[in-house]
């Protein structure tokens, strides 16, 4: 699992190489992934984009945030998915 951001100044910003490596795609808020869609649309035909619900208010590594995306993230994990 690789963690980057859709913001410019992200400190890994999500890269076309990044789309193609993902099998699953994981945004916080639907803002992100529209973001994605817009930048990488042609690249994303295969590619599932889930939307976790969680707003982007937290700052790296928050205690809560860590709760909050593990709770959100660990169904996906499953070979099945949600």
């Amino acid at each position: 699992m690789l963690s980057a951001g859709t913001s410019v100044d992200a400190e890994t910003p999500i890269s076309a190489d990044l789309v193609e490596w993902a099998d699953l795609i994981l945004a916080m808020e639907n803002v992100h992934r529209k973001r994605i869609q817009e930048r990488f649309g042609s690249s994303l035909r295969n590619k599932r984009i889930a939307v976790l619900g969680i707003r982007d208010e937290f700052e790296n590594g928050d205690d809560e945030l860590v709760r909050r995306l593990r709770h959100a993230v660990t169904p996906y994990l499953r070979s099945d998915g949600p």
